[in-house]
């Protein structure tokens, strides 16, 4: 006879574990139809545009009537701007109607901006590719494809798009693409949405795994998304630090089965919530070998763990064997067992 307390946590761990197969099912099928966007505002067409570099310029209150205007997306040498290099900002505001929902789930295609680039959202660090000197690194060829948190979208009013760039030879600027927002044609079926500016430290200590560990002074990393283009990278760097914060949404409260989706991840990690270890994906392989970097992660929300009134703190290790790094690919947030198998049946 099975003692009670051992009889329990096996259909704990039963119970854990279907849930999980049913999400990674539910993910195959995402795939199917992932690339897919539409785009609800086209924001092709003349910005504010002006050299210099002041972070004020960020601020949605800003007066800008007295900026130039400039085509995005061009060149700003072929706008009147010819043979200049240094920084620059790009400002829009745009008007949004949409429901709660529709908010929950919009991300900025900027296409490509030559050199670097950190993009605002009423005021809000939404995205950042490439390094800004004097740890200068060129993300000419990467394109930015940012979240936009649901918290910060004005649904119903006037929006600020601000977009600092840095430039050093040749062309400069939001150079090209389908620059708008975008709302995915095949929604993740998410909660909350954990997409977006997390922080980032390279190696990894047990303090840091503490959730009132002060972090403010730590470098912005966008997730999904690789490492190689952070900056204030470490050379050669095989270990990073990944922290947000979050508070569950009053929906979300009481629920005993909340679990966390982390996309897939290169190539190794620990999980920790609140300080707390809930789970981990490392196939044991060396260099050339693991599959790993492949794996969706979907990890349980242990009840016990999270505080549900106030802030949550998850942190990522993650452990890199060569090649491209980091919690590459979403979808990523939190989400219940009910809301998958609601989709599942409707999908």
């Amino acid at each position: 006879m099975i003692p009670t307390e051992k009889r329990y946590r096996k259909i704990v761990q039963v119970k854990v574990l279907q849930n999980i197969l049913i999400l990674n099912l539910l993910l195959a099928a995402l795939e199917v139809n992932a690339q897919r966007m539409d785009r609800i505002v086209d924001l092709r067409g003349y910005w504010k545009f002006n050299i210099g570099d002041d972070m004020a310029w960020a601020d949605p209150d800003l007066d800008d009537s007295n900026w130039r205007e400039i085509l995005v997306p061009s060149d700003w040498e072929d706008e009147g701007f010819h043979g200049y290099d240094g920084y620059a900002w790009y400002r829009v505001n745009v008007e949004l109607d949409l429901n709660d929902e529709d908010g929950l789930d919009l991300f900025l295609d900027m296409g490509f901006i030559d050199d670097v680039d950190e993009v605002y959202f009423n005021g809000k660090l939404i995205g950042v590719t490439g390094s800004f000197p004097p740890n200068f690194h060129t993300a000419y060829n990467a394109k930015r494809f940012y979240s936009i948190p649901s918290e910060i979208v004005n649904t119903g009013g006037i929006n600020t798009i601000a977009v600092r760039v840095y430039d050093t030879v040749l062309n400069g600027g939001i150079v090209s693409g389908k620059i708008g927002i975008y709302t995915p044609y095949y929604r993740a079926p998410l909660t909350k949405n954990l997409s977006g500016v997390w922080k980032i430290r390279f190696d990894s200590r047990p303090e840091w795994r503490d959730p009132d560990y002060d972090d403010s002074n730590w470098s912005n990393a966008i997730v999904p998304g690789f490492w190689r283009e952070l900056k204030n990278k470490r050379r050669g760097a095989k270990m990073a630090t990944y922290r947000k914060k979050f508070k569950l949404g009053n929906d979300l409260v009481g629920r005993d089965d909340l679990v966390i989706v982390l996309g897939k991840i290169d190539d190794f990690d620990r999980v920790f919530l609140n300080g707390h270890l809930i789970g981990q994906t490392n196939d044991g392989f060396g260099y050339g070998t693991s599959r790993s970097y492949s794996v969706r992660r979907i990890y349980d929300l242990p009840d016990r763990y999270l505080n549900r009134l106030g802030e949550n703190t998850i942190v990522v290790e993650v452990a890199d064997i060569g090649g491209n790094a980091g919690i590459y690919e979403g979808p990523i947030g939190i989400t219940t067992v009910d809301n998958f198998r609601d989709y599942i049946r409707n999908y």
